[in-house]
C-alpha cells in the first residue's frame, strides 16, 4: 500500500543562534580543559536534549550556587544572572566563566548605566524567567539610586504609579519580539510621555528573524510543527503565532512524544525550531514523518544570519 504524500516546508532562519552555540561551547571546551564535572548554574540554555546531552559529558546544573562545592568551576548560563549571584560565587571562592549572551550582557550595562544615573527603570519581560531575573537582579534591591519594575502586559503598565520624568527608562526581554514589545512600549509612551528606551534595539536578532520565517507559513499550512522544550520562551511564541491565526501547531522537543494521529489530514506541514533547539531535532523529525507518509521537502528563503559570538577566556 503506497504512502500519502505530504508537502514539508523548513523554515529559515530555524534553530540555533549565535549565543547559543557560544554558550553550548563554552561548557564543552570548559570541560575539555578542566574535566568533569564542570558546574552550571541554571540550565545553560532551554532545551532538553542539549542540557542531556552535555550532562552525558559531565556537566552538572545546580539552581543554587550552594550546591556547587567551593573553588569548583562555575558557568553562568546564557541568560545572565544577577549581581548578587556572582558575588555570592565569587564568596564561595568559584572560578567564574560567564556563557550570558552578548545581548543579554549589552542590556545589563544599559540597566547598570542608568541605575548610576538615578533612572527608574522599567524592565519588559516574563515573571521568573532567568534573563529577567538576572537583568532586574543588577539593581539592588535597597538600592537609594534607582529602582527596577517589572511589566509583562498593557494591563500592568497601567497599574504603574510612576513619576513621569525624563529619569524614566525601559529596557526589555531580549527574547521578546518587536511585536510582542510594541503594544506596551506605546502603552508606557502614552502613560509617560518622557520616558525614554534603549537607543539601539535590544531586541534579540534570533528571536525577530525566527517569527518572521514562521509568519511565511502562516495561511500555506494546516500544521505547522516547533522544535523546542516547553520552558523556551522563543519556541512557545513560534507556536503562539501560529496558533494565533487558527493554525495547528504542536510544539515538541522529544521524538517520543511524536503522534501519527497529528498528521491526519494535513497536507502542507510547516517545520521551524527555537533558537535554542538543534537541527538534529528537526531531522529526526522527518525520519518520524517519513515512516508514515511519503513527503516533498522545500526550503523556505529566509534572511541569512552570519553574526558570531566570540569565546570569553576559559
Amino acid at each position: 500500500m503506497s504512502k500519502e504524500t505530504v508537502n514539508l516546508s523548513l523554515a529559515n532562519p530555524r534553530g540555533f543562534c549565535a549565543g547559543v552555540d557560544r554558550a553550548i561551547l563554552i561548557v564543552e571546551k570548559a570541560l575539555e580543559k578542566y574535566g568533569a564535572p564542570i558546574y552550571v548554574h541554571h540550565e545553560v540554555v532551554h532545551n532538553k536534549y542539549v542540557i542531556n546531552n552535555l550532562k552525558k559529558k559531565g556537566a552538572i546544573f545546580v539552581d543554587s550556587i550552594k550546591d556547587i562545592p567551593k573553588t569548583s568551576h562555575v558557568i553562568f548560563s546564557a541568560h545572565g544572572v544577577s549581581k548578587a549571584i556572582k558575588k555570592e560565587a565569587q564568596d564561595f571562592n568559584l572560578i567564574a566563566i560567564d556563557a550570558t549572551c552578548p545581548l543579554v550582557t549589552k542590556v545589563h550595562g544599559e540597566v547598570n548605566k542608568l541605575s548610576e544615573q538615578e533612572h527608574t527603570i522599567i524592565m519588559i519581560g516574563h515573571k521568573g524567567h532567568p534573563e529577567v531575573e538576572g537583568t532586574m537582579g543588577q539593581i539592588n534591591k535597597n538600592s537609594s539610586n534607582s529602582q527596577i519594575h517589572l511589566v509583562e502586559s498593557v494591563r500592568d503598565v497601567k497599574k504603574l504609579n510612576l513619576l513621569d520624568s525624563n529619569k524614566l527608562s525601559y529596557v526589555s526581554q531580549t527574547t521578546l519580539s518587536m511585536d510582542d514589545t510594541k503594544k506596551i512600549i506605546d502603552s508606557l509612551k502614552n502613560k509617560y510621555p518622557l520616558i525614554s528606551g534603549p537607543k539601539n534595539d535590544d531586541i534579540c536578532y534570533a528571536t525577530q528573524n525566527r517569527q518572521e520565517a514562521v509568519k511565511k507559513m502562516l495561511g500555506k499550512h494546516d500544521l505547522i510543527f516547533v522544535i523546542g522544550s516547553k520552558n523556551s520562551s522563543n519556541s512557545n511564541r513560534l507556536a503562539e503565532i501560529a496558533k494565533e491565526k487558527k493554525i495547528d501547531a504542536i510544539l515538541i522537543d522529544n521524538m517520543s512524544d511524536f503522534k501519527e494521529s497529528w498528521l491526519k489530514n494535513k497536507k502542507n506541514i510547516g517545520v521551524t525550531a527555537g533558537a535554542s533547539a538543534p537541527e538534529l531535532l528537526v531531522q529526526e523529525l522527518i525520519t518520524e514523518i517519513k515512516k508514515t507518509k511519503d513527503i516533498l521537502i522545500s526550503e523556505i528563503k529566509g534572511i541569512e544570519e552570519t553574526i558570531i559570538f566570540k569565546l570569553p577566556k576559559i
